[in-house]
């Protein structure tokens, strides 16, 4: 009888361990099948949910794949796996210890008020120079954005040598003939889930806002340019892109190496000697080791996806014809500082070196980067050239066909972020237009928890929310935003929002008139070689300066 009241008060005991069932999350029926996701505070949030099956092990290098379908309800309440990356660099501010990796990587992940009906939609396009990101990093999260009535989603596509590796065998099996730009065609297979799908969500598939950072940012452009991404989205954000030239894919354009022959090389040294031994390798080798044997991934300009180089494109005026907003922060360099080349001894070896490298220009180039403070100047001459450059063309190309076009600089710095002389630096703008400034990666530079940042923070998530909304950034007691074709309108982010006009003056033309020499030489790229690492000026061609 003991024994038995003892089996009784133990099996009490369990039974009241026991948690009380969760309350059922929101369950959303979407032409995709049947999700169910969470619900907090007004919004409902859906993560993880496949948008295409990327092709795995021996069938890589394909386009997505339709995803495969679903029987039931889909658990949505967890974020899916990154896309294969090479381990976080150790001491960088943007690293995230990610919590798993895969190769079946393509999700996304949606943030929607409850009731909502119509909404505008904005997609987010994580940066990482096409290497590492993740859609599911907390800095994204949609929850602030999605409480200013959108539907906010982020997306994973394929990174490294999965999503832009180019090869003659790949090619040869393509029906198309081509190889490389699988990333790209990841966010084409998002998007046009987007379109089918997001009205089940509460929004608007006619007015899907596309955004993006750094490499998403250049994403963006590419999307821009795409013509298969075409009335797949009504506007678009670019923050810090850069307008690069790149390969072809088997011509040599602007001195750079096609992008098939590079893919020979790189199999080479990864001891891959044919497609089969490719596919082979472990997803792990793929992500890890062409890093360190110097591959760095980039779209090929292959006459199709990407029809020619994105400059070419837009002087023509072939981009997508959407609103845009864009534009670029005051410290780009200051965390980026492996793209400055070498300094020089003193100032007089700056100038000698300025004067042979820019010809008639280098006078205009002093004026503005002087030689009495070099390490600032190789800063803001990088910046200008790359990111302050490509926003400001971004907003005039747009402004040309007569679309709303929005520019900005951002220049803001708090405490730590001066102590470590990081002052508006690289992608420092996020937290604050997601204001996620409590949910920065683990290095990066506390923000206090200030009514100051609040406020910019609120000012910059209604710009950005507006802007989605009706291509009008508006913002409660902030200034209006001057449009880019009202004498160069900008606003300027520092401690408060201020609108202005003529950023900079000069200086992109100064810039414009340097790429167009070397577009026109046709055997240089204009990516990173700026200042010190700048090849002697090409001599004047028909329609440069």
């Amino acid at each position: 009888m003991a024994a038995r009241r003892i089996s009784l008060v133990l099996l009490l005991t369990a039974l009241l361990a026991v948690p009380a069932a969760a309350a059922p999350g929101p369950v959303v029926a979407a032409p995709a099948g049947e999700v169910r996701g969470e619900a907090a505070d007004g919004i409902r949030v859906f993560k993880g949910i496949p948008y295409a099956a990327p092709p795995v092990g021996a069938g890589r290098w394909k386009p997505p794949q339709p995803a495969l379908p679903w029987q039931g309800v889909r658990d949505a309440s967890a974020f899916g796996p990154a896309c294969m990356q090479p381990k976080a660099r150790a001491g960088s501010i943007y690293s995230w210890d990610l919590p798993a990796m895969s190769e079946d990587c393509l999700s996304l992940n949606i943030w929607a008020p409850e009731g909502a009906k119509d909404l505008p939609v904005f997609v987010w396009i994580h940066g990482g120079s096409l290497v590492s990101g993740s859609g599911g990093d907390p800095l994204y999260d949609g929850n602030a954005l999605a409480k200013r009535g959108m539907v906010v989603v982020s997306i994973n596509y394929r990174l490294g040598m999965f999503g832009w590796f180019a090869h003659p065998a790949l090619s040869a099996e393509s029906p198309d003939h081509q190889s490389g730009n699988y990333g790209l065609l990841d966010q084409i297979a998002a998007l046009e889930w987007v379109k089918r799908n997001i009205g089940a969500f509460g929004g608007d598939a006619k007015n899907v806002t596309i955004a993006g950072e750094s490499a998403g940012a250049l994403s963006v452009i590419y999307l821009m340019a795409a013509p298969q991404a075409r009335g797949l989205f009504a506007k678009a954000i670019a923050q810090s892109a850069y307008m690069i030239s790149a390969p072809g894919l088997r011509e040599r354009l602007n001195g750079m190496v096609p992008a098939e022959e590079q893919g020979v090389a790189l199999a080479e040294k990864l001891g891959a000697a044919d497609l089969a031994a490719l596919r082979a390798l472990s997803a792990e080798d793929i992500a890890s080791k062409p890093p360190t044997v110097g591959y760095f991934p980039f779209p090929a300009v292959d006459g199709k996806i990407v029809p020619r180089q994105l400059v070419e494109t837009f002087d023509r005026g072939e981009q997508a014809p959407v609103p845009i907003l864009a534009g670029f922060n005051s410290g780009e360099i200051r965390s980026l500082r492996f793209l400055l080349p070498k300094p020089p001894a003193d100032a007089v070896a700056y100038e000698r070196e300025i004067r042979a490298r820019y010809g008639e220009f280098a006078e205009a180039f002093l004026a503005r980067y002087p030689a009495k403070r070099i390490d600032d100047s190789m800063l803001a001459a990088t910046r200008d050239a790359m990111y302050g450059w490509t926003a400001e063309r971004l907003v005039s190309d747009q402004a040309a066909l007569d679309q709303p076009s929005y520019f900005y600089i951002f220049d803001h710095g708090y405490p730590a972020m001066e102590q470590w002389g990081l002052h508006g630096f690289h992608a420092a703008e996020l937290p604050y237009v997601f204001g996620t400034a409590g949910k920065t990666p683990p290095l990066w530079p506390k923000i206090p928890d200030a009514l100051a940042e609040r406020k910019l923070s609120q000012a910059m998530g209604d710009y950005w929310a507006s802007f989605a909304r009706n291509a009008k950034p508006k913002a409660g007691g902030a200034p209006d935003w001057p449009d880019y074709a009202d004498d160069r309108g900008f606003v300027h982010f520092a401690d408060e929002p201020r609108s202005a006009h003529n950023l900079f003056p000069g200086t992109a033309a100064l810039h414009e008139a340097v790429v167009c020499r070397r577009r026109a030489a046709r055997d240089i790229p204009w990516n990173w070689n700026v200042g010190l690492a700048s090849p002697p000026l090409p001599p004047k061609a028909e329609g440069c300066q």
